[in-house]
């Protein structure tokens, strides 16, 4: 969370007394293979390592073996609120989801940096309890509306050491753009108002507060996508960094939180109303089996291969000798893509008849890039109903990946991962 952001000590001193110096990477959950197959769908490149659907009664405070709560207020970025503890701030609602609520309020005569505090709102984190490094970071929001609210998601790398130890802001908003969100990195010489990043607008003039969406990150080595809705809208690597440092390549752990106030989304005024709510009905963490994605081999022992390790939009998807490439590591995520080199297995056209290809696009939630893997093996896109194929059985280098009714055929028999 930044523009600018110096993270005040009362913030992190539970975080730095959790030990963030111990390695806090945790190991990929372990799929059950007999649960997968009872279900009909196995994704054996994917395993969730951390999810909360924030199942509970309603007012009940989250999850404390997931989440710690932070206290106090953010003189760094003139934020307003005092962050208060327990579920004064953050509860569950009985129906899914966690409820961060700032209010106009000071019911403990809380102080803050220029007074007698005006809001409480709640910030919430995961360090000493989980952090990741690389996969699929998403959360699946409705966010506040107006003037001067500042909610977030994102995550600070360990051991934290601000800007030196990297942030990764996977969405911020501030209220007078109700339509537009924000993804940015910040690291050493690139932090506060001068991090890297991109703003994703919804058309038509549409509010994120009216919905939910899903905000996401695809985080690999030397490489950040961004996506809202499955949108990609930006990707950065170390090459945009003009020759500073990468620091993305450790383990990060996730924040949530909701602003009141500061240098970025100014002041709460008269057309602001409280209290104001960013609901989150899930967070995952979803990475393959390796940091790098998996292959997935078929036909003759060869792999799932993108034509040259090209990322243009259309390029073919294609047959070919498994040789350990970023060509050919994918990613089954949680949504139903199928993912690699920051972009999606993509049916082209959307079409479902027989001998259509696939072929690499920017990942766009449509149903053409839609999969389920099935514990038989197959890769079938749900929109045709139909599996991924071999065109003609033929096992050379090159040939191309297609849809087609499904036959049981050996061209058509994946294992991924």
């Amino acid at each position: 969370m930044a523009r600018p952001l110096l993270l005040r000590r009362c913030l992190l001193a539970a975080a730095l007394s959790a030990g963030l110096a111990a390695s806090l990477v945790a190991g990929p959950a372990q799929a059950d293979p007999e649960a997968a197959g009872a279900a009909g769908t196995t994704t054996a490149a994917a395993a969730v390592t951390f999810s909360d659907t924030f199942d509970g009664p309603a007012g009940a405070a989250v999850d404390s073996s997931k989440w710690q709560i932070e206290t106090g207020d953010n003189v760094n970025n003139h934020e307003r609120q005092y962050y208060t503890s327990g579920n004064k701030n953050a509860a569950l609602d009985g129906q899914g989801h966690l409820v961060i609520t700032a209010r106009r309020e000071n019911p403990a005569n809380y102080q803050c940096w220029y007074g007698t505090c005006q809001y409480t709102s709640a910030r919430l984190n995961t360090s000493g309890k989980f952090s990741a490094q690389y996969g699929h970071v998403e959360a699946r929001m409705k966010i506040p509306r107006g003037q001067g609210m500042w909610p977030a998601f994102w995550m600070l790398g360990t051991p934290v050491n601000w800007p030196d130890s990297g942030e990764i802001d996977i969405m911020e908003n501030v209220g007078f753009e109700p339509s537009t969100v924000h993804g940015t990195i910040h690291g050493p010489g690139y932090s506060g108002s001068g991090g890297i990043g991109a703003g994703y607008t919804l058309p038509g003039g549409q509010a994120f507060a009216d919905a939910f969406h899903t905000f996401a990150v695809d985080w690999a080595p030397d490489s950040i996508t961004w996506s809202v809705d499955g949108n990609v809208y930006q990707r950065r690597t170390p090459a945009d960094l003009g020759g500073r440092q990468w620091v993305f390549n450790k383990p990060f752990f996730l924040i949530l939180n909701l602003a009141v106030g500061g240098y970025w989304p100014g002041d709460p005024d008269g057309s602001t109303t409280f209290p104001q709510t960013l609901v989150v009905d899930h967070v995952s963490v979803t990475t393959s089996d390796s940091a790098n994605g998996g292959a997935i081999r078929g036909l003759a022992g060869k792999c799932v291969d993108v034509a040259a390790a090209n990322t243009a939009n259309g390029t073919p998807v294609q047959l070919y000798d498994c040789n350990g490439t970023a060509a050919q590591r994918w990613t089954v995520g949680s949504d139903g893509t199928i993912r690699a080199l920051g972009k999606c297995l993509d049916v082209n056209g959307g079409g479902t008849a027989d001998g259509t290809v696939v072929q690499l696009w920017d990942c766009n939630g449509t149903a053409a890039q839609r999969w389920v893997v099935t514990a038989a093996h197959d890769i079938v896109n749900p929109q045709a109903d139909k599996c991924l194929d071999v065109a003609g059985n033929n096992s050379a280098n090159g040939t191309r990946l297609q849809i087609w009714t499904c036959t049981g055929g050996a061209n058509q028999k994946w294992t991924v991962g």
